[in-house]
């Protein structure tokens, strides 16, 4: 069979990037400079949902740079949006600000101008730890200079037309009654509740009055205000049915994912965008919203946020890029328990890139050198760094709370796992001591097991539990092995996955007795 040709570096990122190219060829646009966006928004605490959107679209920039073309990356902060919820935690000082863009209420917390810029000013830093460049805008600037005055103006003008569509596209009706424009209220600074009925075309201008709305199942009392907004330097904003379309023609965008959650928004979008505003819409990819570890969608509102900054006190960059450049499609579940298996994963990844792990089937080679390549945005190490499995460094730390990096070092020079100090895993070290520190159970690694291993298993259980320590653990579990025709290295291998989460580790027996034989049994117990 003809081998299939791969694309860039073998990732979906390389074939995204081909797709857009390919399409941008087709609609005989201008490719000397291609930008991709993505949306932040601003009203909530961002998690790692809301970083993986730009860190995505960034991998885009890399791969279409990489086939030799100039791009970058828009982050556009959605910080006129107004505040529907006060999320959890969050003063309820806040209720007085509900409707209001997020960019006019003063940061509860004191340290930026304002609630939106506290929120940005996360998820900014989130890409800067990660090493994502950009180029930031905020909504606020945008609509104050007038950028998208002339969309604005196309919108209102075919806002008939905008509103029968939205109804036969989505169902719904609302912009059939009202423009899919919010002005700020003039009298109260509230969004949603000034409703524009009427625009002024030559004047620039929409009527509007401010009333009550309902918002997220709230109430929201408007103020009775009635007044004009000029669209090209009054305060307001286009509806998301309409909003990104005015955003890609404005500034140029050739590339925007999108999340499950906003489908309907994107559809109505593009039509506004190919056929109101006569610009091609962006290339776009749809993916998965990340569920938190009970299947629930992570939520601002919910308060079961992951954060970039929470992340990083027990993983490193390399994990967060990891998980977001794996794949794109399908939902998964999140969590910090899920760091040491992508420090350990990002590990072998390495060894397979320096060719110190062969691996035969060369699409899968070349699909995790590609991927190594990106998690590395494509600045790749000299050399791979020292590795040691993080779940040994967090059953390590669980022993130690003072001095824990030299002592831990000291456990990992006699284990053999490193012959001398080694500075470049310190921070390791730290990262897993923060981790034991935080969690009392590690994520349980699924093992297929015969019934023969299952037995041996509950035999070395009550072996380790019995109140007579065995004199020599190795040879304990190497003769159980062989009383049940198992071969001991496959044994091992078994216990290894179910302490370290990997296939190999420091020497066995001196191991459990270092963690505690009582611990691991109980560890054990659970595959039984």
């Amino acid at each position: 069979m003809e081998e299939q040709e791969i694309i860039g570096k073998g990732t979906w990122i390389d074939k995204l990037a081909f797709e857009l190219i390919e399409r941008e060829k087709c609609l005989g646009r201008n490719l000397d400079l291609l930008k991709v966006e993505s949306g932040l928004g601003a009203s909530g605490v961002p998690h790692i949902g809301s970083l993986g959107d730009a860190v995505r679209a960034y991998g885009v920039k890399l791969a279409l740079e990489n086939m030799g073309y100039k791009s970058e990356l828009i982050a556009y902060s959605d910080d006129l949006d107004g505040l529907r919820k006060i999320p959890e935690g969050f003063p309820k000082s806040l209720e007085e600000h509900l409707a209001k863009p997020v960019s006019l209420i003063p940061d509860p917390f004191g340290c930026h101008e304002s609630y939106g810029m506290h929120m940005s000013s996360i998820l900014l830093d989130g890409l800067d730890k990660t090493g994502i460049k950009y180029e930031f805008r905020r909504a606020f600037d945008t609509y104050k200079k007038g950028l998208l005055k002339d969309q604005i103006h196309t919108i209102l003008q075919n806002s008939t037309k905008i509103g029968d569509k939205i109804s036969e596209l989505v169902g719904q009706e609302k912009y059939q009654k009202f423009l899919p424009y919010f002005p700020v209220c003039a009298s109260c600074n509230r969004l949603y509740t000034a409703e524009a009925f009427e625009y002024i075309e030559n004047e620039m201008k929409v009527k509007y009055r401010c009333h009550d709305t309902e918002i997220g199942s709230k109430m929201i009392n408007g103020c009775g205000h009635e007044g004009e907004a000029d669209i090209t330097k009054d305060l307001g904003k286009l509806a998301w049915k309409v909003e990104f379309a005015a955003r890609w023609a404005a500034f140029d965008v050739r590339f925007e994912a999108y999340g499950k959650d906003i489908m309907d928004s994107v559809k109505v979008n593009d039509w506004v965008a190919d056929e109101i505003l006569d610009y091609p819409h962006p290339h776009h990819v749809k993916y998965e919203m990340f569920l938190d570890k009970g299947g629930k969608k992570i939520s601002k509102s919910l308060g079961n946020v992951v954060t970039a900054q929470k992340w990083l006190e027990f993983g490193d960059s390399k994990s967060i890029l990891l998980l977001l450049y794996k794949r794109i499609t399908g939902a998964r579940e999140l969590g910090l328990e899920d760091i040491p298996a992508l420090m350990n994963e990002y590990d072998e990844l390495e060894d397979i890139y320096f060719g110190k792990v062969k691996v035969d089937n060369q699409a899968k080679l070349t699909k995790s050198k590609g991927l190594y390549e990106y998690v590395n945005l494509l600045e790749i190490p000299k050399q791979p760094r020292i590795h040691v499995n993080y779940r040994l460094l967090v059953e390590l730390a669980k022993m130690f709370k003072e001095n824990r990096i030299e002592r831990v070092m000291k456990k990992l020079i006699d284990y053999g796992v490193i012959k001398n100090p080694e500075q470049s895993i310190e921070k390791i070290i730290e990262l897993a001591g923060n981790f034991a520190d935080e969690f009392d159970q590690q994520e349980k690694t699924e093992i297929d097991l015969d019934e023969t291993a299952k037995i041996s298993l509950k035999i070395l259980t009550e072996a380790l539990s019995s109140e007579k320590e065995p004199e020599d653990i190795q040879n304990t579990i190497y003769q159980i092995a062989k009383s049940n025709n198992i071969e001991p290295k496959d044994f091992f291998k078994v216990l290894y996955q179910i302490i370290l989460g990997t296939s190999r580790g420091p020497k066995i027996g001196p191991l459990i007795s270092d963690i505690g034989r009582k611990q691991v049994a109980k560890e054990i117990s659970k595959y039984i």
